[in-house]
């Protein structure tokens, strides 16, 4: 039975805020990668790449870091679970989903990943849905879909395949944050590491099956260089931070990541590109900003009780 006080959200530090937001970028960039890197080799090799490269890269900085991967046989069984709900089946899903359909579009549906988080968590009793939180993640979503525009809509029916694909990865990721409060007293560094390792070696035999490597292309210095993009900064530092702020800030806070997904895309491609903000950009940012302030509740609850005092 779950006690009273596991039901209730916990709450974001700015430190929290200030590494979700860190995260938003990797992860922005993964949709990026993932283009490029689609152009090169089929899904589930790129995938292979992705955790394989990420896994060998944690593995060695846990060693070098002094920590040790010898949890115990319970924990590495969480740790393909984990693997399962958080990388192969939402990997796979973004993967194929993305040959077939719009990067803006899979954005928009991937940012349906906190509502789901905050169905799941509220029904298996492990964090509270409040009225507030309900508000502010639609508003999230809302700003996010006003972010990125009604053109990308018009592909909304099409390839209906697809776009049910990156719903259902949508509902593994939210099913993953609950299924991760088990690593809470594991650092990061080895609960990443331990995922990144079950996938990669759950990944092995299928691509063997489907794809064996010495079949596939030699990627281009770009192709390279967005597989290495993918494996060590959208998944092996991205995944270091994901299971940080999960532990101090609860895992349907952290899946508020794929609401600043967008705003970092759209900010870097102004800051490094040179392209133009247009008002329905502040509109979105507006919109998302507001939902995360609902979520945090903070400044809800002190304008509240200024104007009960005034």
């Amino acid at each position: 039975m779950t006690s009273p006080a596991s039901t209730l959200s916990q709450r974001m530090t700015a430190f929290d805020w200030l590494m979700l937001a860190i995260l938003s970028v990797l992860w922005g960039g993964s949709f990026f990668f993932n283009k490029l890197a689609l152009a090169q080799w089929p899904p589930m090799a790129v995938l292979l790449a992705r955790v394989g490269l990420a896994a060998l890269t944690l593995l060695l900085v846990v060693r070098l870091a002094g920590l040790s991967m010898a949890v115990g046989r319970r924990l590495w069984l969480a740790f393909f679970g984990m693997g399962v709900l958080n990388n192969m089946i939402p990997f796979s899903l973004f993967l194929w989903g993305q040959q077939q359909i719009a990067s803006g579009l899979a954005s928009i549906l991937n940012a349906m990943t906190p509502i789901f988080a905050v169905l799941v968590m509220h029904a298996f009793g492990a964090e509270r849905a409040t009225p507030l939180k309900l508000v502010g993640i639609l508003a999230g979503f809302a700003g996010v879909a006003i972010l990125i525009g009604p053109d990308v809509l018009t592909g909304l029916g099409l390839n209906l395949l697809a776009q049910l694909a990156c719903v259902a990865a949508t509902v593994s990721y939210a099913f993953s944050g609950l299924y991760g409060r088990r690593f809470r007293e594991l650092p990061p560094l080895v609960t990443a590491a331990g995922q990144l390792s079950a996938s990669t070696l759950m990944t092995i035999p299928i691509v063997l099956l489907l794809h064996p490597p010495w079949t596939l292309p030699v990627p281009t210095p770009q192709g390279a260089l967005a597989l290495a993009g993918l494996a060590l900064a959208s998944t092996a530092l991205a995944y270091v931070i994901f299971f940080r702020i999960m532990r101090s800030a609860g895992p349907s806070n952290v899946m508020l990541v794929t609401f600043l997904i967008p705003v970092s895309a759209i900010l870097l491609g102004v800051g490094l590109l040179g392209e133009t903000l247009l008002p329905r950009h502040f509109a979105g940012m507006a919109a998302i900003f507001a939902g995360l302030a609902l979520i945090d509740g903070r400044l809800f609850r002190r304008t509240v009780k200024m104007r009960a005092e005034g």
